[in-house]
């Protein structure tokens, strides 16, 4: 009988960008069991809301994470929006999806370069990411920023598109399709490609439904969701535009899902730019307040649907913030996808779902007989300087020290 073993990949591992702990349990080769820690992330996010106003939050929720730098603000001024019943003018619906979109082509190319990387293939890792700058450039163009766009608020967005820069957008656009189109036909042929992602890391349909997984994850199944047709918002009602779904649920689909993908953005982009041509007027509502009650705002991200709930008492801060990512519904997904594959493979399953663990960030401890906190934040400091003290001394005594000149 094959020996049972353990291989640890993380908390600080080359293949992640950001600390999770994923436990691999091997008969040789073979994945049998999968153990996933997540919460290396805690940075009171929802706490911090709370003592922010409601502009500030946009600002914080931004920083969830780098690569949905507009879809976490995009749910949050839509949950703001729904709990004070604000009315957003059309010009800043077109410019809030053409934003949107755009860090739609931006993270899938990220990841495309990435999935490339840990297959070895490196020159879609190089392609990938040179063409991804030409999209940073539009970023650059629009709002000034490569990346963190502070382009949301409440009641709409905090700058107009200029009708000049409209033609240069377009052709930068269009200068995309080319390189999506070298990046789908260099999947679709390559037999290297194809051997080591079809039939690897495969879902079904029925096993999204049951860990309810979302976004490229889910269609790649043929799961058809998608919250920008499920629950129009935004411009995407106003535009023709179509969701992508595979079927066989591996690796493979999971990358055809996401080349796909930024077709359709390329065309949510250029009809938006065609309909700021003639659609004019202001681009917010320019709120004053927030009057008491609950909201939801929830918007399509690159990894899946992102959710924001807000609950205002009335004054310029919110009295709840409750924040749910996507990577926080897939993550888990791999404890069925990697099972009964190969070591080798199951990195690239991890990697998949394109994970984002600072999105995924939760603390908690609660008592399951009465439902309270048994930690405060206070509690939670005290624990976590025990818990260095501990490690130095299992550590020893400090090495020489050094003097800087």
């Amino acid at each position: 009988m094959t020996k049972r073993t353990i291989i640890p990949i993380g908390p600080y591992h080359a293949l992640q960008e950001e600390p999770e702990f994923f436990k691999l349990h091997v008969e040789g080769e073979k994945v049998v069991g999968l153990e996933i820690e997540l919460g290396y992330n805690h940075r009171g996010i929802e706490k911090l809301s709370e003592s922010k106003h409601y502009d500030q939050t946009i600002f914080l929720v931004e920083r969830i994470c780098g690569i949905c730098s507009t879809s976490h603000p995009i749910a949050c001024v839509q949950a703001i929006e729904d709990a004070g019943d604000i009315e957003v003018p059309e010009r800043a619906l077109y410019i809030r999806s053409l934003i949107g979109e755009l860090e739609r082509i931006h993270s899938h190319m990220l990841w495309l370069g990435l999935a490339g990387h840990f297959l070895g293939f490196n020159t879609i890792w190089m392609w990938a990411w040179r063409y991804r700058e030409d999209v940073l450039d539009v970023f650059e163009l629009i709002t000034g920023n490569r990346n963190h766009y502070a382009m949301m608020k409440a009641g709409g967005v905090r700058r107009d598109i200029k009708s000049e820069d409209i033609p240069a957008i377009k052709k930068m656009i269009g200068n995309l399709v080319k390189p999506l189109t070298l990046f789908k036909n260099a999947v679709v042929d390559d037999p290297v490609i194809h051997a080591r992602t079809k039939g690897v890391g495969t879902l079904t349909a029925q096993q999204i439904i049951d860990y309810a997984a979302l976004g490229p994850t889910a269609r790649a199944s043929g799961v058809l969701i998608d919250v920008r047709r499920d629950h129009p918002h935004a411009a995407y009602g106003l535009v023709d535009w179509d969701v992508i779904v595979a079927q066989n649920g591996d690796v493979f689909d999971k990358a055809v899902v996401r080349i796909l993908e930024m077709f359709e953005s390329l065309k949510i982009i250029d009809q938006c730019l065609e309909k700021l041509k003639t659609v004019t007027g202001p681009i917010d509502s320019n709120p004053r307040e927030i009057k008491p009650g609950e909201g939801v705002g929830h918007y399509e991200a690159p990894r899946g649907e992102v959710f924001h709930y807000i609950r205002s008492d009335g004054t310029n801060r919110p009295a709840r913030h409750k924040v749910r990512a996507p990577s926080f519904m897939n993550i888990v997904t791999d404890r069925e996808a990697v099972i009964g594959q190969t070591v080798s493979d199951a990195t690239i399953i991890l990697a998949a779902v394109d994970p984002c663990y600072c999105c995924t960030e939760r603390m908690a401890a609660i008592d399951v007989n009465s439902g309270k906190k048994t930690f405060t934040s206070a509690d939670m400091i005290r624990l976590s300087q025990a818990k260095t003290e501990q490690v130095k001394k299992q550590l020893g005594a400090p090495g020489p020290q050094i003097k800087l000149l």
